[in-house]
């Protein structure tokens, strides 16, 4: 029996205002367990077939991006469109401890831009899988920075105990 491999959601980025939104309804269908027609009942979309149309089109409407990623669980529109406007995105951290696990993994995207880089310049890896790989890194340094920033003063856990 063969095993399914699983995306890891982290590392994809999207290449198109179309792809993006089709890699929302993957992530809402793998992960949600969510169809389209859930997605649009989510979003408050009384024609279902519109959504199909926006995803065919890459054209949803500007006020139903941030509907279309909170019924799909990711914001890979967000992501794409701050992109291609060559802007570098982070997720807000909230000033808490991390784990050994994440700083090993913070190292082994800095060897992986750095392998990509080296290589980019001696003509043997893609110019995107560099770009991408570079952004990663930086947007990792870009959290950790505002994540050390703010440990002094975290947010706060309204959260019961």
């Amino acid at each position: 029996m063969a095993s399914k491999i699983r995306k890891n959601w982290k590392r994809i980025r999207p290449s198109s205002l179309p792809h993006a939104m089709e890699l929302c309804l993957d992530h809402a269908r793998e992960k949600l367990n969510r169809s389209v027609d859930s997605v649009a009942d989510l979003m408050g979309v009384t024609n279902k077939w519109n959504l199909y149309k926006w995803v065919q089109g890459g054209s949803l409407p500007t006020r139903l991006i941030p509907p279309f990623e909170a019924a799909c669980g990711i914001n890979f529109i967000s992501i794409w469109l701050a992109t291609s406007a060559n802007k570098l995105l982070i997720d807000i951290p909230t000033g808490k401890r991390i784990s050994q696990t994440t700083l090993a993994e913070l190292q082994q995207n800095f060897s992986q831009a750095f392998m990509h880089l080296s290589n980019f310049y001696e003509q043997q890896t893609d110019l995107e899988d560099t770009l991408f790989a570079l952004q990663l890194t930086m947007g990792d340094i870009g959290w950790h920075h505002a994540n050390v920033s703010t440990y002094a003063q975290p947010e706060l856990d309204f959260s019961e105990e």
